[in-house]
């Protein structure tokens, strides 16, 4: 896929950048399409819609590369779009799943708020994502602490001081990984990753609440990202 002469871009890469672009937004109504589930009570739907969405934001920024978004379509900013997409569907709709599914009792406004506004925060500071590829900050991932909570079925204190400190860690420049883009590890941090989401992929097609044991063995990844984010961080900082 060529440029034409004059600067011009092939119908089939100014397609394939369009595409991409329209990948990153469909994960608006995905989140939609998840918060209805949540009012429905059908849960299970409801989490592979933003199962979906995490699919997406895992690819898409590998896709905007791979074709050359920027320089094909210069008048869309696919990061802005990409932050503004990920704010609903790893913040807004999470958190109205944790309100609406009483997760977090009777703190559940407060807290849920304090994850928005503290995601607000996350996502807007210009160093959300530093120049060799961290996150600065926890990096929101709402979506997944919803899941394990509605699986596990903690304490709803426990719960709501649970998601009340990840919110706090926002605020807190620590470097977290970023899986995609990192270029120590990176092999294994995927690999493991693609594991894990696998297994929880099969969790959510066979969706049962009762069957916990495959969704406690595999907190051992999120316990592995935190692992290797702080000794990163640690090898950043000596």
């Amino acid at each position: 896929m060529s440029a034409r002469p004059g600067g011009g871009h092939s119908p089939a890469r100014l397609a394939a950048a369009w595409a991409v672009h329209l990948l990153t937004a469909s994960s608006a109504p995905a989140g939609l399409l998840a918060i209805l589930a949540t009012i429905r009570g059908d849960v299970a739907i409801a989490f592979l819609w933003m199962a979906y969405t995490l699919a997406v934001d895992a690819i898409d920024g590998t896709l905007a590369r791979a074709v050359k978004v920027k320089e094909v379509v210069p008048t869309v900013d696919g990061s802005r779009l990409d932050d503004v997409v990920d704010y609903f569907t790893y913040v807004v709709v999470p958190a109205f799943f944790m309100v609406h599914t009483g997760l977090l009792g009777g703190a559940a406004v407060p807290v849920a708020s304090l994850v928005l506004v503290a995601s607000g925060y996350g996502f807007s500071q210009t160093a959300a994502k530093t120049p060799d590829h961290f996150f600065t900050g926890f990096p929101s991932y709402w979506n997944i602490v919803a899941f394990y909570l509605y699986v596990l079925q903690w304490p709803t204190p426990l719960a709501a001081g649970v998601v009340a400190l990840l919110a706090i860690l926002v605020f807190v420049p620590l470097r977290y990984a970023y899986p995609s883009r990192m270029t120590e590890l990176r092999l294994p941090t995927v690999a493991l990753g693609l594991v894990w989401a696998v297994v929880l992929l099969w969790c959510l097609v066979d969706f049962d609440p009762a069957r916990r044991m495959p969704v406690v063995w595999s907190l051992l990844y999120p316990a592995y990202y935190v692992a290797i984010s702080l000794y990163l961080h640690a090898k950043h900082e000596a």
